[in-house]
């Protein structure tokens, strides 16, 4: 298989490899998009998207501060308008090929987000244990509620999970606040592979959804190994007495 490189010639100019790159995003984009709704039936929302030219990147929302630059939603009713409707959701992609792919939290599933590290720590311990996991994410430090706190890993979970988080973590000795663990349930979102997230990179998956993780798992049957991962790599937090 060619690579674009070798296909264009090193000696192209760069806005033609640049357009190049460009279509195969579209591509990637919008397929994947597709293939949550159609094959997982997953809602999905086109968010916003990062424009390249002659300045810096930037994110279509005209904010230089965006903390999200290129991966949030556009509108208030994002939410409401979300779909798993393959037809739609391609028309979406269709009309603006550079939009993210957003996932709603809190109704096919909710998500357990931690730190890179702990999340592998967690990761691989849990597939000693011979544990069902679902789909597990790697985002770079810029996706909802991440900006600045450097590479994540997301874990899906079962929906309405959000809502038990702080009692599971307090019966295993962790208080408010003593781990970096974030959960995403109603309301919220996770960027979606293989959405660019400003310069920090791309929305990728660790554990890819497929015929054998269909099912979800409980978030009481992971915080544990999850939190014990995140609490090694919190050296500073200490566990509620």
């Amino acid at each position: 298989m060619h690579n674009v490189e070798d296909t264009l010639g090193a000696t192209r100019p760069t806005a033609v490899r640049q357009a190049a790159d460009q279509d195969a995003a579209r591509d990637l984009l919008i397929e994947a998009a597709v293939r949550y709704a159609e094959e997982r039936h997953w809602e999905v929302a086109a968010g916003s998207w990062l424009i390249e030219d002659e300045g810096p990147l930037r994110c279509s929302c005209g904010d230089l501060g965006c903390p999200a630059p290129g991966a949030h939603p556009t509108t208030r009713d994002w939410a409401r308008k979300a779909s798993a409707g393959p037809g739609v959701v391609r028309r979406w992609w269709t009309d603006n090929p550079l939009a993210s792919v957003l996932l709603p939290t809190g109704r096919a599933f909710d998500a357990i987000d931690v730190p890179e590290i702990a999340g592998c720590l967690a990761l691989a311990r849990m597939e000693r244990m011979g544990l069902q996991l679902g789909p597990v994410l790697a985002v770079p430090g810029g996706g909802a509620g991440t900006a600045g706190r450097g590479r994540r890993l997301i874990f899906l979970v079962l929906p309405g999970s959000l809502p038990k988080l702080p009692d599971l973590l307090r019966r295993l000795g962790w208080g408010p606040g003593r781990l970096d663990l974030m959960g995403h349930g109603e309301g919220d979102w996770i960027v979606a592979p293989p959405t660019r997230v400003s310069t920090f990179g791309f929305a990728q998956w660790a554990r890819e959804p497929t015929t054998l993780n269909r099912w979800l798992p409980e978030a009481t049957e992971l915080i544990n190994p999850i939190a014990y991962a995140c609490g090694r790599e919190a050296p500073l937090s200490s566990p509620v007495s």
